[in-house]
């Protein structure tokens, strides 16, 4: 038989009960695999399983997007890389949903499993994977300073309402250099966004048209500092389209330095976590050398090759 790993995040999200895990197995069985279980128990620990884990055929991780990036970056730390794929069931779950995931559990581990193996980019800030977003400024803090036990009581109001307290909060402008394609840029920006998805902070489509396999990221640039200018722009941007929304610089790459001219007051956020290393200057580039098992519904609309 085959051979899977799941790594299960039991804190994950709103409380997810345990005895779904038994009828995983057993249909990860009736496809052919033999199971084993991991719980992580620390921040980092989906990580360390997947870097040391002896050759399997699929990691199948189980939690919010933290936990899949966690895999990811274990997965990128080995040599011989190894198929991974994610069952969300954590707050947000912008990686699921743009996959095409629902809320069934027992549903979404049918759709990976008679689902297909595709190569997809995976984004590095200064070698540290991310999934689809990275983020810095106005806002960018909420994902991780947003507290559990909050996230697990009400979910995705917990996010909107320290939402309404960052919005209150003075927004700064950080000056930047930024150098794309070898052109270099200056200018004072209130967030930045770097992203390989079509869905960010649960708002859908917030690109028209992404794609997983074309060696390119979307990079945004915004310069608004002001409130009611921003309540505007929240409100372009979840009406129709990034691309139409006043004080937002696009551009799509596939390398970008940035520097900081002075250091910003909170750090990153990554795929919904916080990024420890805490420097002025960042490089983001590409590996494309990740392989996932993803249900097929939205393969015609993620990926260049089908």
């Amino acid at each position: 038989m085959k051979k899977c790993v799941i790594i299960y995040n039991p804190i994950s999200g709103k409380k997810v009960k345990y005895k779904f895990l038994p009828q995983f197995q057993d249909i990860l069985n009736d496809y052919g695999y033999e199971s084993k279980i991991i719980y992580t128990e620390y921040r980092g620990h989906a990580t360390e399983i997947v870097k040391n884990l002896e050759p399997v055929d699929l990691v199948l991780s189980i939690g919010g997007d933290g936990t899949f990036n966690e895999s990811i970056t274990g997965n990128c730390m080995r040599k011989d890389r190894l198929v991974c794929a994610h069952i969300p069931c954590g707050t947000t779950n912008d990686i699921g949903t743009m996959m095409g995931y629902g809320k069934n559990m027992i549903t979404n581990l049918k759709k990976t499993l008679d689902g297909v193996v595709k190569n997809v980019d995976i984004c590095l800030i200064n070698n540290r994977p991310f999934i689809y977003v990275a983020t810095i400024g106005k806002f960018a803090e909420i994902p991780y300073e947003t507290p559990r036990e909050l996230k697990k009581k009400i979910g995705y109001l917990a996010y909107l309402t320290e939402g309404v307290k960052s919005f209150f909060n003075k927004t700064n402008l950080n000056e930047i250099v930024y150098e794309i394609d070898g052109v270099e840029y200056r200018g004072l920006f209130s967030f930045i966004i770097i992203s390989s998805a079509n869905r960010i902070a649960g708002i859908n489509k917030f690109y028209k048209d992404v794609k997983l396999d074309d060696d390119r990221f979307e990079v945004l640039l915004c310069n608004i500092s002001k409130k009611k200018d921003i309540l505007k722009s929240l409100y372009f941007l979840t009406m129709y389209d990034v691309q139409k929304v006043p004080g937002i610089y696009l551009y799509k790459t596939n390398n970008i330095k940035i520097k900081f001219i002075n250091k910003p007051k909170k750090p990153w956020c990554i795929d919904g976590e916080r990024l420890e290393n805490y420097v002025d200057d960042y490089e983001i580039t590409i590996d494309r050398n990740i392989k996932m098992m993803i249900p097929r519904k939205n393969i015609d609309k993620l990926f260049i090759n089908k």
